[in-house]
């Protein structure tokens, strides 16, 4: 599930723009669509009652790598031959990734002028040419593969890239961490008008959950 938010009047030349995807989070796991009850899920409400809903929309894919394919290149991924996850990096096929010859989203905005940026979970290639640093972003703080832990990084987990290059082990929960760098790129654009793909690994596995969003669910016993 994703939403797009324009942050600027719809009217601008060059509205910044926030696009955020949910990994694996379910149409009834919303108190917008009714489902209130057993978590509350009270900011994203907040988006849909305060912005345009697309209740009609469907994912063009039902596992992970095409459908964001999809939404990075707007186009159905079957066109360019996507229809399948890849698995774990090392056991990819060379080619796995959203090829070349189709643009990215960020790739046209970069030449509208604008300033890009990718945070979160990427899974759309792993090869050099096809990891988000080289598709369009300026600024990016990813990991490549598919899920990892919420928490600093154990030994054998997947690793997080800045720009690149591999970034030190990350002390946050990976979920602040995230919307913390969201911020952090936000604030350092001034006038210039920015994209930001913002791609959080939640609510897909592994099961984590800091001490504070635990202790809200205090009936629940098993920690998976």
């Amino acid at each position: 599930m994703f939403f797009s938010i324009l942050a600027s009047a719809m009217a601008a030349e060059k509205p910044n723009i926030l696009l955020i995807l949910a990994d694996d989070l379910g149409y009834g796991d919303l108190g917008a669509n009714g489902h209130a009850t057993d978590i509350a899920t009270p900011n994203l409400d907040a988006l849909a009652a305060t912005g345009t809903r697309f209740s009609a929309g469907y994912a063009t894919h039902p596992v992970c790598s095409p459908s964001r394919a999809g939404l990075n290149s707007g186009m159905y991924q079957h066109r360019f031959g996507f229809e399948h996850n890849s698995g774990p990096e090392e056991y990819a096929a060379a080619n796995f990734g959203l090829p070349r010859h189709i643009p990215t989203l960020a790739e046209k905005l970069k030449k509208g002028g604008y300033s890009t940026s990718m945070i979160g979970k990427w899974h759309i290639g792993f090869r050099v040419g096809l990891r988000p640093h080289e598709r369009g972003f300026d600024d990016t703080y990813v990991f490549h593969s598919g899920a990892r832990s919420f928490y600093p990084s154990p030994k054998g987990n997947s690793p997080l890239f800045r720009n690149g290059k591999v970034a030190p082990i990350e002390p946050a929960y990976l979920t602040d961490a995230f919307g913390d760098e969201a911020i952090r790129f936000i604030g350092e654009q001034g006038d210039k008008p920015w994209f930001l793909y913002l791609a959080f690994s939640a609510v897909h596995t592994p099961m984590e959950a800091t001490k504070e969003y635990e202790a809200r669910f205090p009936h629940i016993k098993d920690p998976k």
